[in-house]
C-alpha cells in the first residue's frame, strides 16, 4: 500500500510539474534578468555581515526591497526579522520560504574584493565578523525570489509568505533569538502556513547539484557546559588537592565512549565534543574548577536523550571517582530539534528540484552532523530543506574550504539555481495542491 501511494504521489507530482511550464518558463527568464542584481545584493551583505539579533542594516535593504514590491511586511520580528505576505492573484495554499541573516564572528581570509573588515567585540574580545557559511547568498537568493513571484502573482494559486530569520547561529546565554522565537512570535499563522521551503548553500557540493533527504537531514544539537569542582593546591605537593585538570582529562576521555559504545552506529551517527576546556592561570597552581564546553549531535529523539543522559552520567560519576564535582548543563544555551524533511512532502517535491537543476544533478545525500534551526518551523508545518552546490565546477570537495571558516568562499554562479528552484517548488505546490482539491 506505502509503494501504490508513493507512485500516486510521483505520478500526480509529474503531471502538475508539466502543466506548470509556462510559468517555470517565466521563472527562468525572469532569474536571467536578475541574476547580477542578487550578486550585488549578495556581495553588499557580505561586505557588512551583523552578527545574531544584530541585522539592523541588513533588515532595512531586505524590507525597503519587499515593500518595494508593494507588499505587506512586518519588522522586527524576533528582533530583527522580516516577514513579507505575497497574495496570489488566485486563491490556494500558503507556502512559506525562509532565508537566515546573521553573520559569524570569523575574521575573513578570502581574496574577494568585498571580503569583510568589520569588527566588532565578542565574548570580552575584539573579533571580525564574517559571513562565513552562506547566509549573504540565502538572503540574496530569497529576495530575488521574492522579485520574480512579485511580477507573476496574478497566476499564482496561492499566497507566499517570506521569512528573512535572525539569528541562526544561535544567541548568547541568556537571550532569546532565531527561528524559536520567530515561531512562537506567530510566524507560522496568520495566514497558516501549509508547507514551508529552505536551502543551504554548501561550499563542498559542486554549484549546479542539489542534494536532499526524506526524513532526518541536519542532526538536532544541545551544547553543554560541564563545571569541575575540586580542591586548589600548589602544584608541587598535588596530594594536597582534588585535581580538576585530571578529572576533567579522564572525563572528557570518558565521554568519546559514549559514541563508540552506547549508540547503534549501524543505525544512526552521533557526536560529543568538548570544544573548549579552561581552568587555572600559573604553571605551579592546582586550580579549584575547570570549565568545558562541547556540543552533542544525533540523528533521533531516542539516541539525543540516550546521549544527553550518558553525558551527564559519565562525567559526574567520572568526577565523583577522582573525588571532584561535576555540575553539568544540557542545553546550556542552544538546542535545535532534528531537522525532519516531511517524507510524503519531499517524494511530491522531488519532481520539482530535477526539472530545476536537472534529473542527473538532484542527489539524494547521506545525514548531516550540522543543526539547523529550520526544524523549529518543520515542527509546525511540513517542511523541505535541501543544499544547494557553491563549489567552482572541477572543485575537490575535500579541499574546498568548509563552512564556519576564515577562507570560506562560494562560487555565486550558484545562486540563480537556487532562487530558481525556490520559486518553483512554491508555484508547483501550488499547483499539486489545486489538483488535489479537485479530486476531493
Amino acid at each position: 500500500m506505502k509503494k501504490l501511494v508513493l507512485a500516486f504521489i510521483t505520478f500526480s507530482s509529474f503531471v502538475a510539474v508539466a502543466q506548470n511550464a509556462p510559468l517555470r518558463n517565466q521563472v527562468s527568464v525572469a532569474a536571467n534578468k536578475i541574476e547580477q542584481k542578487m550578486i550585488a545584493w549578495r556581495r553588499d551583505f557580505h561586505e557588512h555581515p551583523e552578527l545574531g539579533n544584530q541585522e539592523i542594516r541588513t533588515a532595512d535593504i531586505i524590507a525597503k526591497h519587499l515593500q518595494a514590491l508593494g507588499m505587506e511586511v512586518k519588522t522586527g520580528v524576533a528582533h530583527t526579522g522580516v516577514v513579507a505576505i505575497l497574495l496570489g492573484g488566485k486563491p490556494g495554499p500558503v507556502v512559506a520560504l525562509r532565508a537566515d541573516m546573521d553573520g559569524l564572528p570569523v575574521i575573513e581570509r578570502t581574496p574577494v574584493s568585498f571580503a569583510s573588515k568589520v569588527k566588532v567585540q565578542y565574548n570580552g574580545k575584539e573579533s571580525g565578523v564574517m559571513h562565513a557559511c552562506g547566509h549573504d547568498t540565502h538572503m540574496a537568493m530569497l529576495m530575488a525570489v521574492a522579485e520574480i513571484l512579485s511580477g507573476m502573482k496574478k497566476d499564482l494559486k496561492g499566497t507566499v509568505k517570506f521569512i528573512f530569520q535572525p539569528a541562526e547561529e544561535g544567541v548568547p546565554r541568556g537571550e532569546e533569538g532565531g527561528a524559536e522565537m520567530m515561531v512562537k512570535e506567530g510566524v507560522m499563522e496568520n495566514p497558516k502556513v501549509d508547507a514551508i521551503f529552505g536551502l543551504h548553500i554548501n561550499s563542498q557540493t559542486e554549484v549546479g547539484k542539489i542534494m536532499y533527504r526524506p526524513g532526518g537531514f541536519y542532526a538536532s544539537v544541545n551544547d553543554l557546559k560541564i563545571i569541575v569542582k575540586g580542591r586548589s593546591a600548589h602544584g608541587a605537593y598535588p596530594w594536597s588537592s582534588i585535581d580538576p585538570i585530571v578529572a576533567s582529562a579522564q572525563i572528557i576521555n570518558n565521554l568519546q565512549s559514549i559514541i563508540s559504545r552506547n549508540l547503534h552506529v549501524t543505525e544512526n551517527a552521533g557526536v560529543v565534543t568538548i570544544g573548549a576546556i579552561n581552568g587555572g592561570n600559573r604553571n605551579n597552581i592546582i586550580p579549584e574548577q575547570v570549565e568545558m564546553l562541547g556540543t552533542i549531535r544525533a540523528l533521533n529523539d531516542a539516541d539525543e536523550k540516550m546521549l544527553i543522559e550518558r553525558v551527564i552520567q559519565v562525567a559526574t560519576k567520572t568526577a565523583e571517582s577522582a573525588g571532584a564535582t561535576a555540575e553539568v548543563m544540557i542545553p546550556y544555551s542552544v538546542h535545535y530539534p532534528l531537522t525532519f524533511n516531511d517524507v510524503a512532502l519531499t517524494e511530491k517535491m522531488l519532481r520539482s528540484l530535477q526539472q530545476s537543476a536537472g534529473e542527473e544533478n538532484v542527489r539524494i545525500t547521506s545525514p548531516h552532523a550540522g543543526a539547523e534551526d529550520f526544524s523549529f518551523y518543520q515542527q509546525k508545518a511540513p517542511g523541505l530543506f535541501f543544499n544547494l552546490g557553491g563549489m567552482p565546477k572541477g572543485g575537490d570537495s575535500k579541499t574546498a574550504p568548509s563552512h564556519h571558516t576564515p577562507d570560506f568562499l562560494i562560487d555565486e554562479s550558484g545562486l540563480k539555481l537556487g532562487a530558481v528552484t525556490l520559486a518553483n517548488l512554491t508555484i508547483d505546490y501550488m499547483e499539486m495542491s489545486q489538483q488535489k482539491t479537485k479530486k476531493k
